[in-house]
Parts: structure tokens; sequence; C-alpha cells
């Protein structure tokens, strides 16, 4: 299977619509029906955390998806455009403006999910760059389906 490329606005409602889309294209390399619902909500998590990554930074660009289907494996990579800085994680302080401890909230949110992906997928990588933040997830496949 080549790659497909996919870029969406940065709004909660094309969320569900990359959701779709994986869904439809791994079950076409073959991924096992029982493995859909992993892949749909890992990817779902991953895409929701680039959406509120970019309304927060960089509401004008795309967050971007690739899609590909090779050795047996289906993988997917979530990209954004927001560099990790990893100061904001923790307990709040209370004391602190309201804008800093929302950015420590929104931090701990972005970790847990996080980890909630990386107990769906099959196979987590998580590179932080200058450039942005890339999750890449990946899962079994049979091997492209005929249709």
């Amino acid at each position: 299977m080549s790659t497909v490329e996919l870029s969406f606005s940065a709004l909660p409602v094309h969320v569900r619509t990359a959701r779709l889309i994986v869904t439809a294209v791994a079950r076409r390399s073959g991924v096992a029906e029982a493995l859909l619902d992993e892949v749909r909500l890992a990817v779902g998590e991953a895409c929701s955390r680039a959406v509120e990554a970019h309304r927060h930074h960089c509401p004008d660009e795309p967050v971007r998806l690739e899609l590909t289907g090779a050795n047996r494996r289906f993988e997917v990579i979530v990209s954004d455009t927001v560099p990790e800085d990893g100061t904001a994680t923790g307990v709040p302080d209370l004391g602190a403006p309201d804008d800093e401890i929302e950015h420590v909230w929104d931090a701990t949110t972005a970790e847990l999910g996080l980890a909630v992906i990386a107990g769906l997928a099959d196979d987590v990588d998580i590179e932080s760059t200058p450039k942005g933040v890339q999750i890449r997830m990946s899962w079994p496949a049979e091997g492209e389906v005929a249709g």
C-alpha cells in the first residue's frame, strides 16, 4: 500500500472525520476487525491532542496524518507544528495566574492522552522536534485486502 496523506484544520469536528478515514484505511490494509476500535481510539486521541495544541499556538496550521501499510504493519503518524517545551507538568500553583494554571492542566491532560495512546497502539514512538511533535503508532496487518 502506498502512503495516504491527510491534513485538516485544527478544529475538533475534524477529528471524527480523521478517525473514520483511518479506520477505513486500516481495514483495507488488513488490520484485524478486533483491533479497529483501538486504532480509532488511539488516532482520535492523537488528533485531539494535536488539534488542541494548534488551537492554542498556531490555529491556522493544519494537523497532518500519514497512513502506511507495509511489512505486515499499519502505521499512522500524527504530526503537529507545535514544539513541545516540556515545562508544563505537575500540579498547578493555585496562586499562579489563570493562564498559567490552564497551561499546566493542558499539559497534564496531554500526558494522560499519550498514556492512553501507548495502551492502545501495538507500537508507539513520540518524537518532539523544533518543528513539532510526531506521534507514530502501528498495529499488525495481514496485508492489503482485495476489493
